[in-house]
């Protein structure tokens, strides 16, 4: 025999294990399975409640579809009501078995027992299918001027199911939803509400031509909200009725958003409910939420754009992480409808930053690079870098990527950014992507001589003070170091006061010997450091002899080295130092207007087009190495990248 509800859940709950919990379980289904089998009418509605017990479990409860259609056909409100609750639960509107209870949710629609009607008011507002809701929209719809509030409430939430699965009913319907509006029922003010917010998102041109005429009485009724006193069935937290205010102002956005004339007749009752709404509870931070996301959708004042953005100003001082989030994240919003306004919670913003919550501090980051201009870029930038220094590891490397769109769009100076460059890759090379290497070299290089000069020396104090994790850094200050060795050579004053000491040639060769000696060195450093020493050959050219042979011995080493890239370069730069005629000079510089070209595709920072072919040297005789607009850019691009024509077939 079956056991009771109870017995089933006290028999789960006893389980010590999953695989005690299935025992049971399958035990249980069994004997529903069995009832089933046998017609025992008796226990059907117990059965079918102890389906939906499994159910939420999440068993399989799929054979006791068909007792739920019985149920609901029963004349008793008791096993209806388990019926209709199991139906709702155990199908959806794809269960072919679902056409089967269209008679019974028509008969029931019927029914003089208003709890009766309103579960099958309630089934159809889950699970009507298009077929169902054309067959019951007209019963739904006498329902919708029942004398019921109960009845009423629920024929809306209906119809607004009817209406989202056949759309094509919409225009014969809408002119229905009107009278809802003057119930004094407040049950029924939010379905239709609701109903109407369904329409104009089904039919956004019947929903608003519809009901853009109805704006003063849903102003009128917002506002009356608003002035009633206290009225314990609807008060939450002090506010009145706030299900409805939210729903209010939503069907409000709705109607006024690209219509200057509605939004006209609801900028007063927004400043109201702007101003006059407790911030105290949580439901009136709701209430200003909707109020806030109205008036930036609306046609709205500025003065009103500017009180909105205020108000998500002061739920970034709130204690409560959801409210701030919410805040930061429709700042992000409306930043560029009202730039200036969100500028002025700027430092709120970057106090967001040190959140020890990770969701807030990213969405702080997402809106702070929004704020950027070219008046602040210097601070946030300093702000950012600061939040890199504690930034997990996730996320380091969008960061870099977007610290360089903000150089690269809002730089003040050269000399700054190739310094917050450097400085970038001194806190996370080894998170940054090629990009921000390629363009700190790119930049590095069409520079000023003086900031070339201040760019190399810092880099090699930077890469003497590192302990060669940061892998983009050595990358670029390798590269640096034999693209403008020379300059290493004289002394370079820094604007903040510091001054870097001149090196001599051999202290030069030295700092990078350290690097590339150290075990936990990256392959792609030693592939640039031996690029570095075959340059450095032409930048020490009037160095003591002793110098270039130590250079020259340095890339003979890697003529037998187990790296095949590197046995290749180093055989071919050291038949490039004895006769390369100009083949290790300096590299051309970048075509910015042709970089840019390229990034707008959405491509690399280096192009080969992008090099300007006057800057290269001449051939000078039968002895050259190649043709300038033949192999020239080629030659010096793989340079850049450190990497190299690939080796020549067997």
């Amino acid at each position: 025999m079956s056991i009771k509800l109870r017995d089933l859940i006290r028999s789960v709950r006893s389980c010590k294990t999953a695989a005690e919990e299935r025992s049971v379980i399958s035990r249980e289904s069994a004997m529903i399975r069995t009832a089933i089998r046998e017609e025992q009418e008796q226990f059907r509605h117990r059965n079918v409640a102890k389906l939906l017990f499994m159910h939420m479990l999440g068993y399989p409860t799929h054979f006791g579809q068909l007792e739920c259609l019985k149920l609901i056909a029963s004349p008793h409100f008791p096993e209806k009501r388990i019926g209709y609750l199991g139906l709702m639960l155990l199908l959806s509107e794809e269960a072919d078995v679902l056409m089967l209870a269209t008679n019974s949710l028509k008969n029931d629609l019927g029914h003089g027992n208003q709890f009766i009607v309103g579960l099958a008011l309630c089934t159809i507002g889950n699970l009507a299918t298009p077929d169902m809701s054309r067959d019951l929209a007209t019963e739904v719809d006498k329902h919708l001027r029942s004398g019921s509030p109960y009845i009423r409430k629920k024929a809306a939430l209906a119809m607004a199911r009817c209406l989202t699965k056949c759309p094509d009913m919409v225009e014969d319907f809408v002119d229905r939803v009107v009278s809802l509006l003057k119930d004094r029922s407040h049950g029924v003010l939010v379905t239709a509400v609701q109903l109407m917010s369904c329409i104009c998102e089904i039919d956004p041109a019947i929903g608003r031509q519809a009901f853009v005429r109805l704006v003063p009485s849903l102003v009128r009724l917002l506002r009356n909200l608003l002035s009633m006193g206290y009225s314990p069935e609807h008060d939450v937290s002090g506010i009145s009725d706030p299900f409805l205010q939210v729903h209010l102002l939503r069907l409000l956005r709705v109607l006024g958003e690209g219509n200057e004339e509605a939004s006209e007749q609801m900028n007063d009752i927004l400043a109201q409910v702007a101003t006059n709404t407790e911030t105290a509870k949580n439901a009136g931070n709701a209430i200003l939420y909707e109020c806030v996301q109205t008036i930036m959708s609306v046609e709205s004042e500025e003065g009103l754009r500017v009180l909105a953005i205020n108000i998500l100003g002061r739920f970034l001082l709130n204690r409560d992480n959801n409210i701030r989030y919410v805040a930061l994240n429709t700042l992000g919003k409306v930043v560029k409808q009202d730039a200036a306004a969100v500028q002025r919670h700027r430092n709120t913003i970057v106090e967001c930053l040190k959140d020890p919550d990770v969701s807030i501090r990213t969405r702080a980051l997402d809106l702070i690079f929004k704020l950027v201009t070219p008046e602040n870029v210097e601070a946030l930038t300093a702000e950012l870098l600061n939040y890199l220094v504690v930034a997990q590891g996730e996320n380091r490397s969008d960061i870099c990527t977007r610290a360089l769109a903000v150089v690269d769009g809002f730089s003040p100076s050269e000399r700054w950014r190739v310094d917050t460059l450097i400085t970038l890759l001194t806190i996370a090379g080894k998170d940054c992507d090629d990009r921000v290497r390629a363009s700190a070299i790119v930049y590095i290089a069409g520079s000023a001589d003086d900031v070339k000069a201040y760019a190399v020396h810092k880099l090699v104090k930077a890469m003497r003070d590192d302990d060669g994790s940061q892998e983009g850094l050595l990358v670029v200050a390798v590269w640096c170091i034999g693209e403008f060795g020379d300059m290493l050579l004289s002394q370079c004053d820094a604007p903040s006061g510091v001054t870097y000491q001149a090196l001599e040639p051999m202290s030069v060769i030295d700092e990078v010997e350290k690097v590339i000696k150290r075990v936990t060195c990256p392959s792609t450093v030693k592939q640039r450091s031996l690029t570095c020493f075959a340059k450095l050959t032409d930048r020490f050219s009037s160095a003591p002899p002793a110098v270039l042979d130590r250079l020259r011995e340095k890339v003979r080493k890697y003529e037998s080295s187990m790296n095949l890239e590197m046995q290749i370069r180093a055989c071919e730069y050291s038949e490039l130092m004895r006769d390369g005629r100009g083949a290790l000079a300096r590299m051309p510089v970048v075509d910015p207007k042709v970089t840019a070209r390229r990034q707008a595709r959405g491509g690399s920072v280096i192009d080969v087009g992008a090099v300007s072919s006057a800057a290269m040297p001449q051939k000078s005789g039968p002895g050259a190495v190649a043709d300038v607009q033949g192999g020239g850019d080629l030659l010096d691009l793989l340079d850049l990248g450190g990497g190299g024509a690939p080796p020549p077939p067997p």
